[in-house]
């Protein structure tokens, strides 16, 4: 399972209505990094058959099989520190990540 904060959750919607069409976004990792991995997210206009769906807050959110194995547990939250924001991601299946913070390992 997949969840958003209420945080998180309002600014995806705000930001599809400001897009003016989607489904949700898509949560998935990717090779990169000193770590080995990172998020990607992007918005679903239309899901992809083998992805699992999640509903959080009011938010549908897609991830396909092969990420889900890597995110199963994640909690997203939506944070402002200072000058910088961005989504914060609480992963159960975390090892370790990178000193920059872009990247982690399971």
């Amino acid at each position: 399972m997949i969840e958003l904060t209420e945080r998180a959750a309002k600014h995806v919607t705000d930001y599809l209505n400001n897009r003016g069409h989607g489904e949700g976004i898509r949560v998935g990792i990717r090779t990169a990094g000193c770590s080995g991995l990172a998020y990607v997210l992007e918005f679903v206009d239309e899901p992809d058959s083998v992805d699992e769906k999640f509903e959080s807050n009011g938010v549908n959110i897609f991830v396909d099989p092969k990420s889900m194995v890597y995110l199963d547990g994640l909690l997203m939250d939506y944070v402002v520190e200072g000058l910088n924001e961005g989504f914060k991601f609480t992963n159960p299946n975390k090892k370790g990540e990178c000193g920059c913070g872009e990247s982690f390992t399971v």
